[in-house]
């Protein structure tokens, strides 16, 4: 009987600031804290957010002698070839390698995809066994997903970035047969009960039933989760100095655990099964 391979969450959504990294780095201590071991690894190499995130809890553990949970990061550099051929097969290589010894040390493996179209992004939309796309509560960032009729709000066609995951999706049952599980979860929602936060959540409904996608609760618009950066800090770390914790800090702390929880992950002594995939090796469809 073979032992399935770690899993891979995908955090992935080609318009910036839809809190991909943030999301991410909570979903990862939370996954700690439950006794997972935990890789992640940055496609983005410019901005480095999520690296950054990990990077300044290391600094924070050190100038306080702390010792909180640290997932192994790895940070997947763009090509410099000048070939396009040549520089995506550099890229594919130095992912695979990251994410086959990942998958060989941990439980989960975390992924951040680029918030734009690239190629890492491409090939690690593909790799996903599960994939998370946080979108922020409005129809600008719902314009990716699908176009929509603005009288009726009835929605006409799938957009870009719907149409690359469908893509993804075929790719990766062309590789190995497996399946991507697509969740999107509604970010930075208000607390008001907005007209427009009805509509979103009517046509967002509609759109997953359409192309197959879970709805996850995100996280509400917090300036806490923005201040915590600096010291790579989650809200999970908060209060285990004896701090006190306000109503909005439990608040939002349960918020991660209900996204947690809607991931569905498996858990470590349900991952195996006679048909499990053979072999750690990571494989590709080439991406366009």
């Amino acid at each position: 009987m073979q032992e399935l391979p770690a899993h891979v969450v995908v955090f992935g959504n080609e318009k910036g600031g839809s809190g991909k990294s943030t999301a991410a780095v909570h979903v990862a201590v939370a996954l700690m804290q439950q006794g997972f071991k935990v890789g992640a690894i940055d496609l983005d190499s410019r901005q480095k957010s999520l690296a950054r995130y990990i990077e300044n809890r290391e600094e924070w553990c050190r100038r306080n002698n702390l010792k909180l949970a640290l997932p192994e990061v790895r940070v997947i550099a763009r090509s410099a070839r000048p070939v396009v051929a040549d520089a995506q097969t550099e890229e594919q290589e130095h992912f695979s390698e990251a994410l086959s010894a990942l998958r060989q040390a941990c439980d989960v493996v975390i992924i951040d995809a680029p918030g734009s179209d690239t190629y890492l992004s491409r090939l690690g939309h593909q790799l996903a066994d599960t994939l998370v796309t946080p979108m922020n509560d409005s129809f600008v960032d719902f314009d990716l997903f699908a176009k929509i009729d603005p009288d009726t709000f009835r929605i006409l066609t799938p957009s870009l970035y719907a149409e690359l995951v469908w893509e993804s999706r075929k790719r990766r049952a062309m590789s190995d047969r497996s399946t991507i599980d697509w969740v999107v979860m509604r970010n930075r929602v208000a607390s008001l009960d907005a007209k427009n936060k009805r509509r979103v959540g009517e046509v967002l409904d509609a759109l997953s039933k359409r192309i197959g996608f879970r709805i996850a609760p995100g996280l509400s618009e917090r300036v806490i989760f923005r201040e915590l950066f600096p010291f790579g800090l989650t809200l999970l770390d908060l209060g285990s100095d004896g701090q006190k914790l306000t109503m909005s800090h439990l608040a939002a702390r349960q918020e991660v655990r209900d996204l947690v929880a809607a991931l569905n992950l498996p858990a470590l002594n349900e991952r195996r099964s006679p048909y499990a995939r053979p072999g750690l090796e990571t494989r590709f469809v080439a991406a366009e």
